[in-house]
């Protein structure tokens, strides 16, 4: 059986504004990769790790690079070399997830089944994402997402002012509970001194304050919140690296290079007694398909790409009073 895998690059405007600690975006270019075995087709798709120098063309560029390789096995054999001549990243990714559909659909099996679920995936409470911006944009913000129900909200920060930011949120979201994400920008700052604070407005849990290559530093740090690690995090083989620095850590599909990399990522940070995050870059509900089985045992779950966008994929999930449930 040949297989016949293609790439595209599509572009999402994202609804209004997304703004971190790293810049600002107006749009996401998106990494679609189809399989086709001439009856069935699989679909994955991809966010471009630009913190890692990856833009949406290198990640087509590697996808037609290896097609041919990879189109002369059957499904599972394929996964299986994907997982050796790509790096983790949005190609893999996008190639793995539409090589795991595409099975799905060969086996006449729900994606959920065929990754080990007993049961259907169940809705879920998702984070919504509050742009970095000055403290009463980021209160308004706050005030709009928890009209619309989300009762989970996590703050892009920058490590300048951070207090007054996620006062502003605390003021315009009374009763949301708050997570943080520095995106590893504070590196001149008393961690244990901002987390006692924060812990003191209600924040939860903080992401990734230091840059991946100094969170070593986290050894001597006696933070009253748990501290999880994103940037410092893309594959099960970091886990031991990261225990006893990190409470807990991020997957992201994106990161890990897939769907069968995420898997084997939680179950390393489970089994290292790791607290699980399940989060997403911008992208539409056809990335958070595969990331909505791997979040069902997760303790906090961010995968809010497709409310950040102006429009999503018909057919999409569906978020409703802050959870997001499949269509």
């Amino acid at each position: 059986m040949t297989l016949h895998i293609t790439a595209t690059i599509e572009r999402w405007p994202v609804d209004g504004h997304f703004t971190i600690a790293r810049g600002a975006k107006q749009c996401v270019d998106l990494l679609i990769v189809t399989v086709s075995d001439g009856t069935h087709i699989g679909y994955g798709e991809g966010t471009a790790i630009y913190y890692q120098g990856e833009t949406a063309e290198k990640c087509l560029g590697q996808v037609e690079r290896f097609s041919e390789e990879l189109g002369g096995h059957p499904v599972p054999i394929a996964r299986e070399i994907l997982q050796s001549i790509l790096p983790p990243g949005a190609a893999r990714n996008a190639l793995d997830c539409a090589l795991w559909d595409l099975e799905a659909k060969q086996a006449g099996v729900a994606l959920w089944a065929l990754v080990g679920m007993a049961t259907p995936p169940l809705p879920l409470q998702t984070a919504f994402t509050i742009s970095l911006g000055a403290p009463e944009a980021m209160h308004a913000d706050a005030r709009s997402a928890a009209d619309k129900g989300y009762g989970l909200l996590k703050l892009k920060l920058n490590g300048d002012a951070d207090r007054d930011r996620v006062a502003a949120v605390r003021a315009g979201a009374p009763n949301a509970q708050i997570i943080v994400d520095a995106n590893e920008s504070w590196g001149g700052i008393d961690i244990a001194a901002e987390a006692e604070a924060l812990k003191n407005l209600g924040v939860a849990m903080i992401e990734q304050p230091l840059p991946a290559g100094r969170d070593a530093a986290l050894a001597d740090i006696s933070s009253p919140l748990p501290i999880f690690a994103d940037e410092g995090c893309h594959i099960a083989a970091d886990v031991p690296r990261l225990r006893g620095l990190y409470q807990g850590v991020n997957i992201k599909l994106d990161k890990a290079g897939g769907l069968t990399e995420a898997l084997a990522l939680r179950r390393a940070a489970e089994n290292a007694k790791m607290q699980v995050m399940v989060g997403c870059m911008l992208s539409t509900s056809l990335a958070i398909q595969p990331a909505f089985l791997v979040a069902q045992k997760a303790e906090w779950v961010d995968l809010d790409g497709p409310a950040l966008l102006l429009n999503d994929r018909p057919d999409g999930f569906v978020f409703a009073s802050g959870c997001l449930s499949p269509a």
